[in-house]
């Protein structure tokens, strides 16, 4: 079979390149921030009936779950209990581990003997990835193959700091904002596609540092033969960066055409330009960076074009972007960024919320989400920078939609701006989100309260 068609009216494209096909008939649930996000993830285990299988990128020591849960390994060993199969890919950086002990959980020996002390049964892989990149998927997927299955793509990290309610109260802590995606239906599958292929391809899976427990054996897991029932009526794909090379079973998704995964998947980078290029009337990003120059060039394009751009990052930039502002070689792309200011429509935007004495804490933008024309919307995990379209593997979904994706628009901008703008087309909103932004800038200057999150900030020096 080939990839399934968009129904006529939908302007924004899906890949046709990549290993999974559009399917129809899911149902989507973003989930903001991270409390809820996690206690929607820790309904949806509890409730399992078979089995939880979570692919984990950073993680810290002190990570709970909401609710009195306890931390992760509380939450899998309940699961076990009750008879259920429960795997976990963790990601391993050995030199990371010596840089910065403690961001992820690489496997260490004290890590795999806690474990063992504790009476965990799990089931545990470690993955390393090529150089420097990371394994950076954050997925969980509940009763794989089953009636029941629901899957969760997106971004939050296993950190005490995500685990924040919506608002985002200041904290004595970091706090961030983030988003899950949770799926039902046949786009689950491609989510368990993805899952085997990488537990049978786990880098570490058959070291005895590289499993748990270590004297198991962690067996193959099969393919999906199958996609999931239809669970609702939006369409729905499943994109990825994966490195050329790293996996070498091409087992095809039902449904798929034959990919040749030694080449590698650029799947989300080539939606991402799809959409913006696609862009009649709005674009809205939330993400962790404003690195990757292709993207910058394809904002420019869509700015001339009369698209109203918002773009929400951290306010205080990731130190990538600090450091590249001082080489050389990076002079061209901030010269481009730069020149976004010149767009009338064009708002770079940062996040912020009082202390009891008034002072602003800085919200860290962790999310990775795109909305366009309240019609088209990606959440996952990979960030707007070159090491996430080329380099560390990545997993995010897009979906078409035009109720859900302006639910969720109504939704993010209730946050940020306190206001509902179910009364305004996406073109109205994101003017009044610019607005408000630009206003708030303002007010922070003189040091007046915000009206919301949202306050502007100027392209032309972010990360200076």
């Amino acid at each position: 079979m080939g990839q399934s068609m968009l129904p006529a009216g939908h302007h924004v494209p899906s890949i046709s390149s990549g290993p999974y096909p559009l399917r129809h008939g899911n149902r989507v649930r973003p989930l903001v921030d991270g409390e809820p996000a996690f206690r929607r993830i820790c309904e949806a285990v509890e409730a399992a009936s078979d089995s939880v299988w979570v692919t984990v990128a950073f993680m810290s020591r002190d990570f709970a779950m909401p609710d009195g849960r306890g931390s992760l390994f509380d939450v899998l060993d309940a699961a076990v209990a009750r008879g259920l199969d429960v795997r976990v890919i963790f990601w391993r950086h050995t030199l990371l581990e010596q840089i910065k002990p403690g961001t992820h959980y690489s496997g260490t020996e004290p890590e795999r003997q806690a474990l063992a002390d504790r009476g965990s049964r799990f089931h545990a892989v470690w993955d390393q990835a090529d150089g420097n990149y990371c394994q950076h998927q954050k997925s969980w997927l509940v009763d794989a193959g089953t009636e029941g299955e629901i899957a969760f793509v997106g971004g939050i990290n296993l950190g005490q700091d995500s685990t924040v309610p919506v608002g985002h109260p200041a904290t004595d802590g970091g706090n961030v904002h983030d988003v899950y995606l949770e799926l039902q239906g046949p786009s689950g599958t491609d989510v368990h596609h993805n899952f085997v292929q990488r537990w049978n391809g786990a880098s570490d899976r058959q070291q005895p540092d590289g499993r748990f427990p270590a004297d198991v054996e962690p067996g193959l897991l099969a393919f999906p033969t199958r996609p999931s029932e239809p669970r609702g009526e939006v369409p729905v794909q499943i994109q990825r960066t994966v490195r050329a090379g790293r996996y070498t079973d091409d087992t095809a998704t039902p449904g798929g055409e034959p990919f040749a995964i030694e080449r590698g998947d650029k799947t989300i980078l080539a939606q991402y330009l799809a959409a913006l290029q696609a862009a009649k009337h709005t674009i809205y990003v939330e993400d962790q960076a404003i690195g990757y120059a292709p993207v910058v060039d394809a904002l420019h394009d869509a700015l001339r074009r009369g698209v109203q751009v918002v773009f929400l990052v951290p306010a205080e930039p990731n130190q990538d972007m600090v450091k590249a502002r001082t080489d050389p070689k990076a002079k061209a792309f901030f010269d481009s960024l730069t020149a976004l200011d010149d767009h009338a429509h064009f708002t770079l935007v940062g996040i912020a919320s009082p202390r009891e004495d008034g002072e602003l804490q800085n919200i860290y933008v962790h999310a990775k989400i795109a909305l366009v024309d309240d019609h088209w919307c990606t959440v996952g995990s990979t960030n707007i920078a070159a090491r996430s379209f080329h380099g560390d593997t990545e997993l995010n979904a897009s979906f078409w939609c035009t109720k859900a994706v302006r639910a969720f628009r109504v939704e993010l901008l209730a946050e940020h701006l306190g206001r509902d703008t179910s009364d305004l087309d996406d073109r109205g909103a994101l003017s009044l989100y610019a607005e408000i932004a630009r206003d708030n800038a303002a007010r922070r200057a003189r040091g007046d309260a915000l009206s919301g999150l949202a306050f502007a900030l100027e392209a032309s020096t972010y990360g200076a």
